[in-house]
């Protein structure tokens, strides 16, 4: 028999794994107009997720200190989905590949 992890070795584990990475808030279609806005939690973090006047979809870390600014939170669409990083590590976007140029491939087996 096992005994369940302490709370103190389940919050490193969950800074460490699993803030650190893109995660799936909603699809773009759930705040289509300028000014509309989604609220959801994180890991146990509010986060709006917004879209400005110029069609940008944006997200803020909401603080709970007095008069505490939003934050900005790393945010990204692909594929008509919104992620968010939580991470404050500065990271780059792997960008997908451009489509390259047809050329032929050939397609005989090594073994023929």
């Amino acid at each position: 028999m096992t005994t369940p992890p302490d709370d103190r070795s389940f919050r490193r584990e969950m800074a460490t794994a699993y803030r650190s990475g893109w995660h799936f808030i909603d699809l773009v279609t759930a705040i289509p107009h300028s000014g509309d806005s989604l609220m959801v939690t994180v890991f146990g973090e509010p986060v709006v997720v917004t879209r400005d006047e110029d069609g940008d979809v944006r997200a803020y870390r909401c603080l709970r200190r007095p008069r505490g600014a939003p934050q900005p939170v790393r945010c990204a669409i692909r594929y008509g989905m919104i992620f968010v990083n939580l991470d404050q590590r500065e990271q780059q976007l792997v960008e997908p590949a451009a489509p390259a140029t047809s050329r032929a491939i050939s397609a005989t087996p090594r073994s023929a």
